[in-house]
């Protein structure tokens, strides 16, 4: 087993929830990559898993207790906090997630997460309907604005019988998402200041009459993530948004469209302004041949037939620019054969980078807060794990900048 994890201090945290029998797991498989694991074990989730079992597992003796005396001795909870690099909860219940967003700290786990300077990631577990309840939603986004990095969750049968959004990731997802923000962290820090780039979010809507139109899914999160981190970065964005109902990122340039046809001439002119250029958007692929100037009217017919032509192809039309062409990455959205259409699309458009992305796990993907690609160029391809959208596009971001730097290079060089 190759050491990507060797020398890294991981502290575990572990909430109550059935999902914690695939805590032990983890540990082994965090052990095996080189990693040296401590575990905490809240009260509750001694119910499902034990300490000794950890403990085989890890090597390390499991810590439960705040008011521990032999460990408080030496203040073992600062100590505790002190020496991780890595500080991973899960499963995070969702009254564990209640209590980091509000800054409680009245058990060991929670007093070492304030404690901490680690790295901090956080595995959601729990029933899709706690999961969907408002109170969740605002406490998991109270953890992203705090840099806690939000693995999953994933979408499945639950042990309760429900089928939905919130089981935990499978061990071998979150060592994957470790795996990959150590990489990123090790590579040299990559500049966007001075990069103009373009990005397209969201649908685009093709009227059909004055009152109704042909869209899609698209709630336009991922494009808007792509363009916050990117002026965070230091990049000149201007953002290309069909209708959706999103404040305009700080820094960001946003320019507000409805139909493709709209999208196709904003695109083409930032486009040729632009070092780089995100096709991000889910652009209708059809268009009515004749828009009704009045509402269509029912009639006594059980069906009503419409006359569509294609749109144009957006992302085709930037990569074929003869002049001031961007480095141009698409976005392939698909519901099966994921990769083989994504390749295909690479390809055929000429694009430099495609990120490929499965819409029919309703797990990530359109109007979710988590999404997970894989980033395909002409030389290789980059799996990037469900994770919460803005983790993600600092990711695809930093990839996009890396093979872009290697183009440009390559150009000199000629």
């Amino acid at each position: 087993m190759q050491q990507t994890l060797a020398n890294k201090r991981i502290l575990l945290g572990i909430s109550g929830g059935i999902a914690a029998y695939k805590s032990a797991d983890l540990v082994r498989r965090l052990s095996e990559r080189g990693a040296d694991v401590r575990v905490i074990l809240t009260d509750a989730a001694q119910q499902f898993i034990t300490p000794l079992t950890l403990q085989a597992v890890s090597g390390n003796a499991v810590s439960t207790s705040l008011l521990d005396p032999s460990a408080e001795a030496a203040m073992g909870h600062i100590e505790l906090a002190k020496w991780a690099d890595i500080f991973i909860i899960a499963p995070a219940s969702a009254n564990l997630i209640a209590k980091l967003a509000q800054g409680m700290a009245n058990d060991l786990l929670t007093t070492c997460v304030l404690a901490t300077t680690a790295d901090l990631f956080v595995a959601p577990a729990m029933n899709q309907q706690m999961y969907k309840n408002i109170a969740t939603t605002k406490n998991i986004a109270t953890l992203n604005e705090h840099n806690f990095h939000i693995i999953g969750p994933a979408s499945g049968e639950q042990a309760c019988g429900d089928v939905g959004l919130g089981r935990m990731v499978e061990p071998l997802q979150i060592v994957a998402a470790i795996e990959q923000f150590i990489s990123a962290k090790q590579q040299p820090e990559l500049s966007w200041q001075g990069i103009t780039l373009s990005i397209t979010a969201g649908p685009t809507r093709e009227a059909i009459d004055p009152v109704r139109y042909i869209s899609n899914q698209s709630s336009g999160k991922m494009g808007f993530a792509l363009a916050a981190i990117a002026a965070q970065l230091g990049a000149d964005v201007t953002l290309i948004a069909g209708p959706v109902p999103l404040a305009t990122p700080a820094g960001v340039k946003r320019v507000d469209v409805i139909s493709a046809e709209q999208m196709h001439q904003a695109a083409l002119k930032a486009a040729q302004n632009s070092a780089i250029f995100i096709g991000c958007a889910a652009v209708a692929d059809y268009r009515m041949a004749e828009i009704a100037v009045e509402k269509l009217k029912k009639t006594s017919d059980d069906a009503l037939t419409l006359k569509l032509v294609k749109n144009p192809d957006i992302i085709a039309s930037v990569a074929a620019l003869s002049q001031q062409r961007p480095f141009t990455v698409g976005f392939a959205a698909e519901t099966h054969n994921l990769i083989d259409y994504a390749k295909g699309k690479l390809t055929n458009k000429k694009l430099d980078m495609i990120c490929a992305n499965d819409v029919s796990d309703p797990a990530q993907g359109f109007n979710t807060e988590h999404n997970a690609v894989t980033m395909i160029w002409p030389n290789g391809e980059l799996a990037l794990p469900a994770q919460a959208k803005t983790e993600l596009a600092k990711l695809i971001l930093q990839q996009i900048l890396q093979q872009y730097q290697m183009v440009e290079k390559a150009k000199l060089l000629v």
